[in-house]
């Protein structure tokens, strides 16, 4: 038994819940055949009999031909429409060499011995982050440093240590540039053909810990949780909410600002919508997670630019394993005060060999059945979990979607092929899952990378592609109606089903919908774009 003492509980937010029993993910999509052994040879087998109409079917049989031809497939995948980013964090999805760029405009330094930027001056042991501007070889050194450029595993630091470690070390380089990054990132998504991005970040974290030092204290119960809201809003967490809403909107003005957006000389990244979940860091102490997870909520609730929160650090570390049981009982407890708050968390990013068997049992269990989580980030674990064929059929009830970083899994966790990673049995489960990167900037890859991927690694279809591309779009907190009247048909909701995306006027009742929602509005521009992606690879087929 996990140490909830019960497996599944019913899911009470309910507000990206679509009520059906398999979801959306490949239902359709994967034959039972397929499933058991879900390589590419298994998966690759020739699309017979095309219907002339039917160019889903055509561009899943060019896909097969061109799987084992990477340049081929590398572009096929880059030009493929793929939806959003559900799972990235804002200062890891960042170049490295911006990073730098960052560090030297804004004077900082960098320690010759630990590679970690500081704030100016510098002092004896520091150079000037300039420095790897001018210098390639101090560059080079910097960019292994801040990313997994150059990293080999097997040597003496492991890829979690290394991966984990650049964000200590490039963390100075981000102060005061939360606008200069979404900018650089929406740039990035637009290029990438995505239209979505749902990212991570923090505010007012000095100010919060200060607050949560002064009036907090280590709470365990219901009762204890119910006294600590109330004296963090007693007691300044509205200035912090009001500062941090304050600081988003500058952010926003500022990306906005630097890619021309709402002038003619906009740049593609404005086409990008962009919304924001509330990063809470996990490894602290009881009572500055509570706050932390406090100003989410309210921010979440009163500000529009955020639509979620999650939690973040290594779910391995020490505090993080202590007080996971309790982490999760907080967001229930915030949760049941802020019901349309949509959660989403980093849940079971674990191996054995990594932490203790017994803590490989429960964690995705508790995050969707006692957190309530709409989401979950990697589920490496799934297959240790309690029961797991119960939890993913849970899963999948409950259209509980899964955000797959495999790029970052393969680097952190060295689980890289069908064999290790859980990827099959989600889709076996009928689990939504919507591909992510999680963190290019430091991986140095990006969205194209992880369809490519997945098409290559795992023998996803191109059905299973553009089954994830249009998760990563239902599944986002992205307010609004679904265009799906049926999410596993693809059915349009009645005022849309005789339209044609990319083809003739919209009706009146379509048009309404579109506009009365961002997220049917997306939907509608990725399926007109889906229309003229498969128009030019079928003709290749």
């Amino acid at each position: 038994m996990s140490p909830t003492g019960r497996l599944f509980r019913p899911f009470s937010r309910g507000r990206h819940h679509h009520g059906r029993a398999a979801g959306i993910a490949v239902a359709a999509l994967v034959t039972a055949t397929s499933l058991p052994a879900m390589t590419a040879q298994a998966q690759a087998q020739p699309q017979q009999g095309c219907a002339p109409w039917d160019r889903e079917c055509q561009v899943n049989r060019h896909l097969d031909e061109i799987r084992s031809q990477p340049e081929q497939l590398t572009e096929f995948a880059r030009q493929m429409p793929k939806g959003g980013d559900l799972h990235n964090h804002l200062s890891g999805a960042i170049s490295t060499e911006s990073l730098i760029r960052y560090a030297a405009e804004d004077g900082r330094c960098i320690d010759t011995a630990t590679l970690a930027a500081s704030n100016g001056p510098c002092t004896t042991g520091q150079r000037p982050a300039s420095d790897a501007v001018s210098d390639p070889e101090f560059r080079r050194q910097v960019i292994e440093a801040w990313s997994m450029e150059g990293f080999e595993p097997g040597g003496a630091e492991s890829g979690h240590d290394h991966f984990f470690a650049t964000f200590g070390k490039f963390g100075a380089a981000t102060q005061g540039r939360d606008g200069d990054m979404l900018a650089e990132v929406a740039g990035d998504l637009a290029e990438q053909n995505q239209y979505y991005l749902e990212t991570l970040l923090s505010k007012q974290s000095a100010e919060l810990g200060e607050l949560a030092e002064r009036v907090g204290f280590a709470p365990k119960t219901t009762g204890d949780f119910r006294k600590l809201r109330n004296a963090l809003l007693s007691n300044g967490l509205g200035e912090l909410e009001r500062a941090a809403r304050t600081d988003t909107a500058q952010d926003f003005a500022r990306y906005r600002n630097l890619l021309n957006c709402g002038t003619p000389a906009a740049r593609p990244g404005c086409e990008v919508e962009v919304r924001l979940d509330y990063q809470v860091s996990r490894a602290r102490p009881p009572a500055n997670v509570f706050a932390q997870l406090l100003l989410g909520f309210e921010l979440a609730q009163s500000d529009p630019h955020f639509v979620g929160l999650n939690m973040v650090q290594p779910e391995d570390a020490e505090i993080s394993l202590r007080d996971y049981t309790l982490h999760m009982r907080m967001i229930e407890y915030l949760s049941a005060h802020y019901p349309e708050v949509s959660v989403t968390l980093h849940a079971g990013e674990l191996v054995p060999g990594l932490v203790k068997p017994e803590e490989l049992t429960h964690h995705i269990n508790q995050a969707v059945n006692i957190a309530g989580a709409e989401r979950i980030g990697h589920g490496v674990d799934l297959r240790h979990e309690d029961d797991w064929r119960a939890l993913a059929r849970s899963m999948a009830e409950r259209d509980i979607a899964l955000e797959a970083p495999l790029t970052s899994n393969c680097q952190i966790l060295r689980v890289c092929g069908p064999q290790e990673h859980p990827l099959t049995s989600y889709l076996k489960h009928d689990v939504p899952v919507a591909l992510s990167t999680d963190d290019p900037g430091v991986s140095r890859s990006n969205i194209t990378a992880e369809y490519r991927r997945a098409a290559a690694d795992f023998g996803l279809s191109y059905s299973q592609l553009k089954s994830s591309a249009r998760n990563s779009l239902e599944y986002g907190f992205l307010p609004g109606e679904s265009l799906w009247a049926d999410a596993d048909s693809h059915r349009m909701k009645p005022a849309c089903t005789v339209a044609t995306p990319g083809r003739g006027n919209l009706p009146a009742a379509c048009a309404k919908l579109l506009k009365s929602s961002p997220k049917a509005e997306l939907q509608w521009r990725q399926e007109k774009a889906f229309r003229a992606f498969e128009a030019r690879y079928a003709a290749r087929a």
